[in-house]
């Protein structure tokens, strides 16, 4: 009976959970910020306790009210940066209720970053997605593209209207199956200068897609799987389809179901200039892998002097969907990505051709590259992926280029953003513009918080690389819709997001698990342009709806979710307490902590091995590729020296997990894939 009466004291002691208090539903860092905003409460106690219940270990009072007219809330804000002992809490908050659950400990949005890159994987063309590694989101494949007819718009004397094509592979672009060259290029080098600035880190990151463990990373692998779409879409003249497209839209059918007719459409001048940039920054890196890409990096490279070549030949062939129209049969009714200015489109290529080649001729044709007025790249102003490149190789830059001016003007905009921590209602940098807010506004946060790690790359300076965090905060949470924007991360995820291999899946339900995780909905957008019903609000910061329809709101999309793994990546790769994630190669020896993992047979337990330099408490779990704890195998004292500990698997259904070792040293983790 005493214990009886403990365990209802407990918890009643625990608070009921709220909505109205937002934060990273993820966790913090224990030495980085941690902040909650809280809506409609006065200046009341605080506390945080950990999660069931049990004494606060902290407590403080929330700060000043502040309205936020984007979103017409009234707001306060509690800062409770103090608390570093890792563990699992609740944010507590007198008359209003209890956030949800987050963790406080070392590499804590991994997991998070892991799903933003294998969200990629689950946007492939041409390949089923097996159960070893796509889990209860396995499919058969779609759109092979191995028979896509020449439309009348892009037809030559060489290539007739109907010639028939192959151009397989590539990323579904958003919640559609087409497949868009523009699109592609800004998603493709977001990805790749990730790679550029922290190549130690991502070459150890591995997803559990089928190329993991080979001699390329992960991140590179994934993006060869749509540069190498993008070669097949170079007409013999070196110009560039615009895009790879049914005629109309498919209905919400699972990918193999989608059956129409595909046509690569007109060639054009922003297309050309993309491709261009791509391939050469794609050939830059190509380079370090040449046993295991041979060759690869001459063929990028010829193919992105071949469409430079062309575009300087035709620099405004403008991609004009209406035109083409009334032009053309059939009519073509999907993305338009049209774009009638090229001048970042030139820079851009231009940038990445002088990287590449070393060859000033491209800096001198465009009149010289830019040195001030940097901003934030979307898929229509790209000259900023340039200047990122340019500031990555900053060391190799001649003296023709002004490199310092390019990074006093990225970090005047950083500086900005920094600045709106402690000006914003939110504390975040988003929102500091009233443009921020539209179609795709996540992906300016992210974009955000992409300058501000770029920031801190350049400087080292500390307050950048908080900044970047709220930028994720912002993106996991702390935001006036409640949201974390990321399916399958955090607790109030996106379970309606416009996305046809999502929206299939749910007519199985035997096997539905939520819809694809790691994908980023577009965010709030008070353009609305859907006339989607149940938007709660018209204002800037709330006017997002979690229903398939609203695809202005809540679509997802590759040139939003590859700034998020640069983000999420990137922020863990500059907070790591190993300096990498571990290799995840099964059996392979790890540099630091010693983990290993042995290989795991379809029933029974896995082996885990580490060794510790000094006694302490240690945490042995296995983790979805959501972060969602399935499996402990250890958690509490362990004395210094040498440890195996046996982690079950039965019962787990196949797909990829991840190990990971929390020690008073670091932390470390190794992918581990369940094969039934």
């Amino acid at each position: 009976m005493r214990t009886l009466l403990l365990v209802l004291a407990l918890s009643a002691s625990v608070a009921a959970q709220t909505e109205a208090i937002r934060l990273n539903q993820v966790g913090f860092y224990p030495d980085g910020p941690k902040v909650a905003v809280v809506v409609g409460a006065g200046e009341v106690a605080v506390s945080i306790r950990p999660e069931g219940g049990g004494d606060a270990v902290w407590t403080g009072t929330l700060g000043p009210a502040r309205t936020w007219s984007a979103s017409g809330e009234t707001v306060r804000r509690v800062d409770f940066s103090d608390v570093t002992a890792p563990g699992t809490y609740v944010v507590e908050v007198d008359g209003v209720g209890a956030s949800y659950p987050f963790e406080v400990r070392e590499a804590v949005h991994e997991q998070a970053a892991r799903a933003a890159l294998k969200s990629f994987y689950f946007q492939r063309a041409s390949t089923d997605l097996p159960e070893a590694f796509a889990g209860p989101w396995a499919r058969v494949g779609g759109h092979p593209d191995t028979q896509v007819l020449v439309h009348a718009s892009a037809a030559t004397a060489e290539r007739p209207t109907g010639t028939v094509l192959s151009a397989p592979k590539g990323w579904y672009d958003a919640g559609d199956y087409n497949k868009y060259i523009v699109n592609s290029g800004i998603s493709v080098g977001t990805l790749l200068s990730l790679y550029e600035w922290e190549p130690g880190y991502v070459t150890a990151f591995e997803v559990g897609i089928p190329e993991s463990g080979d001699a390329v990373p992960d991140l590179i692998d994934e993006a060869l799987w749509n540069v190498r779409w993008m070669l097949a879409m170079q007409d013999t003249d070196g110009g560039v389809y615009h895009k790879l497209t049914t005629a109309n839209f498919e209905g919400e059918v699972a990918p193999d179901q989608a059956t129409a007719t595909r046509y690569v459409v007109q060639k054009g001048t922003a297309a050309t200039l993309d491709f261009a940039a791509t391939m050469a920054q794609a050939s830059r890196i190509a380079t370090d892998f040449p046993d295991a890409l041979p060759g690869l990096a001459d063929s990028l490279r010829t193919a992105a002097l071949d469409a430079w070549t062309w575009a300087r030949a035709n620099p405004s062939v403008r991609y004009d969907q209406g035109a083409l129209n009334a032009a053309f049969d059939p009519n073509i009714n999907t993305g338009e990505y049209g774009d009638g200015s090229f001048a970042d489109e030139f820079d851009w290529a231009a940038m990445e051709l002088y990287l590449t080649t070393g060859a000033d001729s491209f800096r001198t044709a465009v009149g010289g590259f830019p040195t001030g007025g940097v901003g934030l790249p979307y898929w229509g102003g790209v000259r900023e992926l340039g200047v990122h490149s340019l500031l990555a190789h900053r060391a190799d830059l001649g003296p023709e280029v002004n490199g310092a001016a390019l990074e006093q003007s990225l970090l005047a905009m950083a500086d900005r953003f920094v600045g709106a921590l402690s000006s914003t209602p939110y504390g975040v940098p988003m929102g500091i513009d009233s443009w921020n807010f539209g179609w795709g506004s996540n992906s300016v946060a992210a974009n955000q918080g992409v300058a501000l790690l770029i920031a801190h790359r350049l400087t080292g300076d500390r307050d950048y690389l908080d900044a970047a965090i709220a930028s994720l905060d912002y993106l996991l949470g702390r935001n006036a819709t409640g949201y974390s924007f990321v399916t399958g991360v955090g607790d109030k995820t996106p379970q309606n997001p416009h996305h046809r291999p999502s929206r299939a899946l749910t007519r199985n339900p035997r096997f539905y698990d939520g819809p694809i995780p790691g994908l980023i909905a577009g965010g709030p957008n008070p353009g609305q342009q859907d006339g989607c019903a149940g938007y709660p609000s018209s204002l800037p910061a709330r006017s997002y709806t979690d229903v398939w329809c609203s695809y202005a709101s809540n679509e997802v999309a590759i040139n939003w979710n590859a700034p998020l793994v640069h983000l999420a990546v990137g922020i863990e790769a500059a907070l790591s307490a190993t300096g990498g994630p571990v290799d995840a190669e099964p059996g392979a020896e790890a540099v630091d902590l010693g983990l290993s993992v042995s290989p795991n047979p379809a029933a029974g337990p896995a082996t885990v091995r580490f060794r510790l330099d000094e006694a302490g408490d240690v945490t042995v779990r296995l983790v979805d590729l959501l972060g969602r704890e399935v499996r402990r195998a250890h958690n509490g004292p362990l004395a210094a020296g040498p440890h195996t500990v046996a982690l079950a698997a039965a019962g787990l259904p196949a797909g990829v997990y991840v190990v990971h070792l929390g020690t008073p040293t670091g932390a470390a983790s190794r992918a581990l894939t369940l094969v039934r």
